[in-house]
């Protein structure tokens, strides 16, 4: 059947509108044709299944070559008209396209935004689904219509080469998925592929959206993958990266001010790699403090051995090292740091196997011991500690082991704390990393200690730059994060988080010790300006999520205050970060709006944390550890209930949504609404976080105030001209605010926008 025939009384066929964020089948009607669609009303998340999606992407500089494979399956007993959709990533230039379907070749129109605009206003219109409107300021690649029968697969093949956008010194690759109202049903299986080349040296690899795997082949050159298997999507892909000469890369993001809020800046930085063959490592000092008590036995000595024997097979040849074992006395390997030749590696491998458990526990004696034998500040200096227990022997008073820790360590080793199980101060071993410098990890009673202890060690075998410091010219900053800034490693990637108050031109400077050298490093920058339509927001949220790390951390460790709740309780909220602690913000019955309440509620679950040990101690420290650390905007830690504390769990209360649009614990009294899913109760969109409350879509924005001045309220019907002329003045990312399903409060422009349904149905 051609697009201009009208279906026969023979053969059952629908013309059907369904999108996956960013691919979309559409019902021809739909878009002026004269086919009519039998079911107009048809949302746009439902009737048809992903099977298969491939992103392959070449980029050599700006320039990017992409290949789009997806299979569509057909579950209805109805042959669908199809009509295929794909929006044009923002500021991108479509050049050389070709579509094809089961490999012919599909005719396709590249559509300008003006243009673009129209069909996706019409659909929206048509449908009743406000979907598309996240893509009204993007232009359009639309096909022909083709059949796919009843049950069958359609695989579409979308190719095509764009010059990439570089902002801010930044180049950015952007892949339109869609947010979660596109599709209800996972994609069986999803594959990213980006193969990375330079001109100049490769630096700084970075997504903001997805948990990414980066390969760097060189210096030059890196694959970066992203593999799921039954996966909902809820962002559009989104990578960036920067290129330069020298042995530093670094990059500068930025979300601008307000007249109200500051603009926020992210820094990554990352070493060149080094390529020249059998050049030796810079040579560093690592020593190891392992708790041998009796509660050690078993697997956990075991794999306690095969840890500290991967250390020592693995240190360089210049490094120094030593072992220190502990129960409730100290025995050392030797009395001295040892150069790490192949007698002494071999003596220590030997020493190694001989390590059997026994006695109590006296962590104070066994961290001062290896603490002191630090003595060369001219190297990086490097202590891992493992413990799976309590102080139980010698000093056992909290701080007062924290505080000879610190006495015992005056040339600032960073200290790196392995707590395995359940049987220990989590509360303790935080506070011994943080005060040196280092960071906690927690091995649960059936991760393997080995694996963990290994895992860290690559990662820290090879230091590029210590001791580093971070500083701006032209521009104040204030709040950074993190205070205490660790080492650069080969292939690491240092992240560095702030607020600014005025954008523009500035300069950054980056110093560390490269071996015994002080090396300077500097960049000029450009900071986003009050009132630049930069589509930034994850930097924002980035940084709340680690300045919510930062206050649990000063809570926990010296104590709670009104000020850090009632900050923790803001940032919670505004940014849709929602903690164990605050987490009851997505009940429906809690008010947002209520400043006392909200932060009553918080002080009382906050006496969680009064717990340091067990199964919910451990997980409150990891949970901490997850936000203090956070390098993308975070998926929220799974925390379990304990009697009495007000601390929901996804375990118990229901399921945890993360991405860069939302990062939620969702109770079930939240689940309101129609074929409303967990995830959709809090949404993080265009900047904003909106709740789901007694029925409508609150922004986090509005106050009990807004509410009240009835003077400042506009009531819009949904899909009505008003509806679509607020469409009109939204920029960027902002028109993701519309997409969302049901009743909306909206705060925007000094007003209160009070979106109803419309009088008609909107999407069944």
């Amino acid at each position: 059947m051609s697009a201009m025939s009208l279906p026969s009384p023979q053969t059952p066929r629908l013309a059907w509108f369904a999108a996956l964020g960013g691919l979309f089948l559409v019902a021809p009607s739909a878009l002026g044709q004269i086919l009519i669609d039998r079911r107009p009303g048809v949302p746009i998340r439902q009737g048809f299944e992903v099977r298969e999606i491939r992103i392959e992407a070449k980029i050599v500089d700006q320039a990017a070559e992409v290949r789009l494979t997806q299979t569509f399956h057909n579950p209805t007993s109805m042959t669908l008209e199809a009509q295929y959709l794909f929006p044009v990533p923002e500021n991108a230039a479509i050049r050389n396209l070709v579509l094809m379907v089961d490999g012919k070749e599909l005719v396709g129109k590249l559509m300008p935004r003006d243009e673009a605009r129209r069909v996706y206003e019409g659909i929206v219109r048509s449908k009743k689904d406000p979907a598309l409107l996240e893509y009204t300021g993007r232009g359009l690649i639309q096909t022909s219509v083709f059949p796919i029968p009843p049950g069958a697969d359609r695989t579409i093949t979308l190719k095509y080469s764009t010059l990439l956008p570089r902002t801010f010194g930044a180049v950015d690759f952007t892949f339109p998925f869609g947010g979660r109202g596109f599709t209800s049903k996972p994609i069986g299986k999803l594959r990213i592929e980006v193969d990375l080349r330079t001109t100049n040296d490769l630096k700084t690899i970075h997504s903001p959206s997805h948990d990414v795997a980066i390969d760097r082949k060189g210096n030059r050159d890196a694959m970066v993958t992203f593999q799921r298997e039954s996966f909902l999507p809820d962002q559009d892909f989104r990578l960036l990266f920067n290129e330069g000469e020298g042995a530093l890369g670094a990059m500068v993001l930025s979300h601008p001010p307000t007249a109200n809020e500051d603009g926020t800046l992210l820094l990554l930085a990352s070493p060149t790699i080094e390529t020249t063959p059998n050049k030796t490592p810079p040579a560093k000092t690592v020593v190891l403090i392992l708790d041998r008590s009796g509660s050690m036995s078993g697997k956990k000595i075991e794999q306690a051995r095969a840890a500290m024997k991967f250390v020592v097979e693995n240190l360089n040849q210049d490094d120094l090292f030593n072992l220190i074992l502990y129960d409730d006395t100290v025995e050392m390997f030797k009395p001295e740091l040892l150069r790490c030749n192949a007698e002494n590696r071999a003596e220590a491998l030997r020493f190694i196997e001989g390590v059997r458990p026994g006695g109590s526990t006296d962590i104070d004696q066994g961290l001062r011991a290896g603490l002191k034998l630090i003595a060369d500040e001219s190297r990086p200096n490097y202590v891992i500690f493992l413990t799976d227990g309590l102080p139980t022997s010698g000093e056992t008073n909290e701080l007062k082991i924290a505080e000879a820790a610190r006495a015992a360590n005056p040339l600032k080793a960073k200290l790196f704390v392995f707590g395995v199980g359940y049987d220990v101060n989590a509360r303790l071993l935080d506070r011994l990393s943080g005060e040196n410098g280092g960071v906690s990890f927690y091995v649960k009673p059936d991760d393997n200690l080995e694996v963990a202890v290994s895992r860290f060690y690559e990662r820290i075998s090879t230091p590029a730059l210590t001791d580093i410091t971070v500083t701006f010219e032209g521009v104040e900053i204030n709040r950074a994060m993190p205070r205490q800034l660790p080492d650069l490693f080969r292939g690491g990637q240092l992240v560095y988080v702030a607020r600014y108050r005025k954008g523009g031109q500035a300069r950054l400077i980056l110093t560390g010790k490269v071996e015994e050298q002080i090396n300077r490093y500097e960049f000029p920058i450009e900071l986003a300006q009050e009132g630049s339509n930069v589509a930034n927001s994850f930097v924002e949220t980035l940084w709340a999520t680690r300045r919510i790390g930062a206050i649990l951390d000063q809570i926990d460790l010296k104590g709670k205050n009104d000020e850090l709740i009632n900050e923790l309780v803001e940032l919670s909220k505004r940014h849709g970060i929602l903690t164990p602690y605050t987490s009851y913000l997505a009940e429906e019955e809690v008010s947002i709006q209520d400043r006392v309440a909200l932060r009553s509620r918080a002080t009382r679950n906050l006496e969680a944390l009064n717990v340091t040990q067990g199964t919910f101690g451990v997980a409150q420290r990891r949970a901490k550890g997850t936000y203090l650390q956070a390098d993308r905007v975070p998926a929220p830690v799974d925390l379990p209930p304990l009697a009495g504390i007000e601390v929901q769990s996804a375990a118990t209360a229901g399921r945890i949504v993360g991405g860069e649009r939302g990062a939620v614990a969702v109770p079930p009294a939240a689940r309101g609404g129609r074929d409303r899913t967990p995830g959709e109760v809090v949404r993080r969109l265009g900047g904003k976080t909106f709740f789901f409350k007694q029925g409508r879509w609150i922004d986090a924005e509005v106050t009990e105030e807004d509410l009240k001045a009835t003077a400042k309220q506009q009531i819009i019907q949904r899909f009505d001209d008003t509806y679509f002329a607020l469409a009109d003045q939204l920029r960027g990312d902002q028109t993701a605010w519309l997409t969302l399903d049901g009743p909306i409060t909206l705060k925007f422009a000094g007003r209160i926008y009070l979106i109803e349904a419309s009088q008609e149905n909107d999407a069944p």
